[in-house]
C-alpha cells in the first residue's frame, strides 16, 4: 500500500472513530437505563469453581471446558455461547438447572475459540463450519457415549446447526434434544446484526481490516468504539439490573478485537439451512426475544417452522441476551426439551428392544 493511500486510510479510520464515538455514546445512553437491582447477592463467579479441563481441537486450539454433575450421569447437556461472550453467559442456566437436574444430567460448558479463556485461532479458522467441528471435538471428548442435548445461543446456535449438518449420524444416534436460543439458520446479511453493521463507519473499518491488517492492530480502540456499542445496545430489551449489565459488558470487554473482527465475515455469510434436515426428527425448542435487534424474532419463527419437532417460545420484550434477561424462561425451555427428548429416546429404545 502506498504512503498516500495509507495516510488516507488512517484519516478515514480517525474520522470513523470520531463518528463511532458519538454513535456509541448515543446508543449506550438509550440502551443502558438501569433497572431495579435484583442481583445484589448473585454470585456471578459460580462457574469459575466448576471442574475445569482443556479440549484441543483438530487444528491445535485449546478450548477451556467446565463441567457440573457426575461423569456417569445418564444424560449430558452441552451449552455453546454466542459471539463476543463466553461460557458464563449461561450463568443462570448453570445454577437453575443444576438445582433441578441434580445427578441426572451432566452439564458441559466451554469457551469457543478466540473467546473467554480459550486459545487464539487463525483468522482463516474463524468460521461457523469450524465452530461446528469444535463442538464435535468437545462432544467426543466429554460425552463419547450416551444421550446428549445441545443448547446454543446466537453464534452458538449456529454452531449446533453446523455440527448437525457435519455429523448427522451422531445426531440421529445420540442427540435427543436441541435448544436454539436467539439464533438463525441463515439470513443475517439482510437482517439483525449484520444489517446494523452496514453503515459507512463499519464499512470503512472492514476495508481497513482487508487492506491493512497491520494498521488495524494499531487501532484496536477504534474497533471497540465502532462495534461494541451496537452489541451492547442489542443486549437487553428491558431495564435490567445494573450488576447484570456490568456482568454482560465484562464478557464483551474481555473479547479480543481480533476475534470481534475475524468472526464478522462468517456471521454475514452464515447459511446452515441444509443442516436442518439432520434435526427434523429431534425434539427442539427455539427461544427468542421479540425485541432482539441482533436476531429478529421473524428469523426464529422461520427456524421453528423448518423444524417439525420444535417448540417456539416468544419472550415478550427481551433483547438478544434473553438467557440473562429472562433466565427462568430459558431454563424452563431447556428443561422441557430435555424431558421431551428423553421420552422420545426411551420410547425408541424400548421399541428397538421389543
Amino acid at each position: 500500500m502506498g504512503v498516500s493511500k495509507r495516510l488516507g486510510l488512517v484519516g478515514g479510520m480517525l474520522s470513523a472513530l470520531a463518528l463511532g464515538s458519538v454513535a456509541g455514546v448515543n446508543a449506550l445512553r438509550s440502551a443502558t437505563r438501569p433497572g431495579r437491582e435484583i442481583y445484589g447477592d448473585e454470585d456471578f463467579t459460580l462457574m469459575s469453581r466448576d471442574r475445569r479441563s482443556v479440549v484441543v481441537t483438530e487444528d491445535g486450539v485449546a478450548l477451556t471446558v467446565r463441567e457440573v454433575g457426575p461423569d456417569d450421569a445418564p444424560v449430558t447437556a452441552v451449552f455453546v455461547h454466542g459471539y463476543c461472550l463466553d461460557m458464563t453467559s449461561w450463568h443462570f442456566q448453570r445454577r437453575q438447572l443444576a438445582e433441578r437436574w441434580g445427578d441426572d444430567v451432566r452439564m458441559v460448558f466451554y469457551d469457543q475459540r478466540g473467546h473467554g479463556d480459550s486459545g487464539v485461532p487463525s483468522a482463516a479458522s474463524c468460521t461457523i463450519a469450524q465452530l461446528g467441528a469444535d463442538l464435535a471435538t468437545v462432544v467426543e471428548a466429554k460425552a463419547p457415549t450416551g444421550p446428549v442435548v445441545l443448547v446454543g445461543h446466537s453464534m452458538g446456535g449456529m454452531t449446533v446447526l453446523a455440527f448437525a449438518g457435519q455429523r448427522p449420524e451422531l445426531v440421529a444416534a445420540r442427540v435427543i434434544g436441541a435448544g436454539l436460543v436467539a439464533t438463525a439458520a441463515a439470513g443475517l446479511s439482510e437482517t439483525g446484526l449484520t444489517r446494523n453493521l452496514q453503515n459507512p463507519v463499519i464499512d470503512g473499518f472492514r476495508l481497513a481490516v482487508r487492506t491493512s491488517p497491520e494498521l488495524v492492530q494499531h487501532a484496536r480502540g477504534a474497533a471497540r468504539v465502532l462495534i461494541t456499542p451496537i452489541l451492547r445496545a442489542a443486549s437487553y430489551g428491558t431495564d435490567v439490573s445494573p450488576r447484570l449489565h456490568r456482568f454482560s459488558d465484562s464478557m464483551l470487554d474481555r473479547t479480543s478485537v481480533v476475534t470481534i473482527v475475524n468472526f464478522l465475515r462468517t456471521l454475514e455469510l452464515h447459511d446452515e439451512s441444509a443442516s436442518l434436515e439432520a434435526l427434523e426428527r429431534t425434539p427442539s425448542v427455539v427461544v427468542c426475544g421479540d425485541s432482539d435487534m441482533t436476531i429478529p424474532f421473524g428469523s426464529s419463527r422461520k427456524l421453528a417452522a423448518d423444524l417439525p419437532e420444535s417448540e417456539l417460545v416468544r419472550v415478550r420484550g427481551a433483547g438478544h441476551l434473553v438467557q440473562l434477561e429472562f433466565p427462568t424462561v430459558v431454563s424452563d425451555a431447556v428443561d422441557r426439551v430435555l424431558h421431551r427428548g428423553l421420552a422420545t429416546f426411551e420410547s425408541r429404545e424400548h421399541s428397538d428392544v421389543g
